[in-house]
């Protein structure tokens, strides 16, 4: 008896110890999440506030010491940048977006015309030579209160596939905005704002050390960053892009998705940039369906593509059974006619359809918001299809063979959306990204002549192509979110080149002042088979197009454009240099 009460003791007290440890062992976890959340809520908390005080302090102070309290209060935003863009996607861009009036709201006939705030507008206005002190205090003071906002609000729950979402989309933001003087536009200072933001990396790195089982891949994670700080260094204008996103950029990709393996990291879905992107120039670094209309239909979608491959070339569908999706948009000429304009009847150049996929808005005025939004409104126009969907549906029912493919795609049901769908399914597999330049950039090829790279540098540094066109689509889309595509006022001139063109773009649709003359920024890819340029084709050669923006867009050619967005100062291009950037502009070419 005395052995079987000593035996059950023993039991009991294993079973205590088992039941202890496992709650010490997720108290443990638990502790180990929470001290990575508290760690970076310190640094995050610390950086802002140093960047609030630095911006209170510049009320009455020398124009000098104000400059020199903005370094400061822009040194400790970019500090503060990874977490709160990650975090605050909103405030984040008001407080680094352009010196540019937003206007938002058109659509819903709730239109508000907004003044911008926060570092590129202080930037702008403290280092002027004669600077307004009272809008420079206002932005101040605007700004300031924002970032207190923030600071008020802040409350960080971050969990192991956020910490890693973090890390790519900062990488990536460094790689598309950070080196190219996107939000530096006075003191070009984006080589060092890059090192501060990757300095930020490396703590949250630090403060992850404990998730990593191999300490080898901890180490080679942190050397790949050292190694990129350590570079990102000396002139604005010859810095050497292609080799730091080469040599720095993808092999920290690549490392991170073996981090992410080793976290064992589980994610509960995909945004804008895969979940493996190793490389920022691949079909496969983003998520085409996340640019997507929210209705899409994945089922049978390799048969949705070849039926919206079939209908975009089959001319029977028009009113007049003469004109097709591919009259205008000529696979040979990367989908685009060669024409200045289509017809007599068209007021503007027809655009490229590669790439499409990867925008928020369609049409030259961005009047469309998805691909299938896109197709009614040619099928519509009364200078294209002039028809309706259910002309088309009906068209479609017609013929044997798209009879039977409609009735499965659509299950009887939707069927103007199912051939919208077909077709937008189609035009979203035209993203090669198999250039010359793809290829080489991602160690395919060693191809590249030296122009073509200095074009490339020239295009994402001195020429600042890249603050509209950004890479890796080279269009207006704003990475590393890719939740709006941006419109320009770049004061294209009509075709005699005496005045700026009569086509007020997007001001046609809702008539907002403040919208004359924007049109949406297109894609560069593929630009060596897409000219004539510019939306009313006014220019035959990149050459030109260039040169057009050497000389400052309208405003630097003597045009009156009160909110032009191209920069119009001469960007002091050399001939040499115009050729190197259209060198670049023809490696991306893809091999249609």
């Amino acid at each position: 008896m005395r052995i079987i009460e000593i035996l059950k003791k023993a039991y009991l007290c294993v079973c205590l110890f088992l039941c202890l440890y496992a709650c010490g062992h997720k108290q443990g976890a638990y502790t180990d999440k929470k001290a990575v959340n508290e760690g970076l809520t310190e640094l995050y908390m610390a950086h802002l506030q140093k960047s609030i005080a630095a911006l209170d302090s510049m009320t009455g102070k020398s124009p000098q010491v104000q400059q020199s309290l903005y370094r400061e209060a822009r040194k400790y935003f970019k500090l503060a940048e990874p977490v709160l863009a990650y975090t605050d996607k909103n405030n984040y861009k008001s407080l680094n977006a352009p010196n540019i009036i937003q206007v938002k709201g058109e659509e819903s006939n709730d239109t508000k015309v907004l003044q911008p705030i926060g570092f590129q507008v202080i930037e702008e206005i403290v280092f002027e030579e004669e600077p307004d002190s009272l809008e420079l205090i206002t932005t101040v003071q605007t700004t300031s209160s924002r970032l207190k906002l923030i600071a008020h609000n802040t409350d960080l729950q971050l969990r192991d596939y956020h910490l890693i979402w973090l890390l790519r989309e900062q990488i990536v933001r460094i790689a598309t905005t950070g080196i190219t003087g996107f939000d530096s536009p006075v003191l070009s200072a984006s080589l060092q704002e890059s090192a501060w933001t990757y300095a930020t990396l490396l703590e949250v790195l630090k403060m992850t050390k404990p998730n990593f089982s191999s300490q080898a891949l901890y180490q080679q994670m942190e050397e790949q960053v050292l190694a990129a700080i350590a570079v990102l260094k000396g002139d604005f204008e010859s810095f050497d892009r292609y080799a730091f996103i080469k040599n720095h950029i993808h092999p920290q990709l690549k490392t991170l998705v073996a981090v992410q393996r080793d976290w064992k990291v589980e994610f509960p879905f995909e945004m804008a940039l895969s979940n493996t992107m190793t490389s920022l120039f691949s079909a496969s670094s983003l998520n085409l369906h996340y640019f997507a209309d929210y209705q899409s239909d994945t089922t049978h979608y390799k048969e949705r593509i070849a039926f919206g491959k079939a209908l975009f070339e089959d001319a029977s569908l028009s009113k007049n059974k003469t004109m097709s999706c591919a009259s205008c948009h000529d696979k040979s000429l990367a989908f685009t006619d060669g024409k200045r304009v289509f017809d007599a009847k068209q007021q503007r150049n027809t655009p490229t359809v590669t790439y499409a996929a990867y925008q928020r808005g369609f049409f030259m005025d961005a009047r469309a918001g998805s691909l299938e939004g896109q197709v009614v409104g040619v099928v519509k126009n009364h200078n294209e299809f002039n028809t309706s969907m259910d002309s088309i549906v009906a068209r479609v029912e017609q013929h044997p063979r798209y009879a039977k493919t409609l009735s499965k795609l659509s299950g009887g049901k939707r069927k103007a959306h199912t051939v919208q769908h077909a077709l937008a399914s189609y035009v979203r597999t035209l993203n090669r990204f198999d250039s010359k330049f793809d290829k080489n950039i991602n160690g395919v090829l060693t191809t590249l002549s030296e122009d073509e790279k200095q074009g490339f540098n020239l295009f994402m540094g001195k020429a600042l192509c890249a603050t509209c066109h950004f890479a890796p689509v080279f269009n207006g889309t704003v990475p590393p979110n890719y939740n709006d595509t941006e419109l320009e006022a770049l004061g294209t001139p009509n075709l005699t080149q005496t005045a700026l063109s009569d086509d007020l773009g997007r001001y046609e649709l809702f008539k907002t002042p403040e919208r004359k003359h924007f049109f949406k920024t297109p894609t560069v890819r593929n630009v060596s088979k897409t000219g004539p340029y510019m939306h009313n084709g006014v220019y035959e050669s990149l050459e030109e197009v260039v040169e057009f923006y050497n000389k400052g867009g309208g405003v630097g050619l003597g045009f009156k454009l009160p909110h032009q967005t191209l920069p119009f100062d001469n960007l002091d291009l050399s001939d040499k240099e115009i050729q190197q950037l259209v060198a670049f502009m023809n490696s991306l070419t893809d091999s249609y």
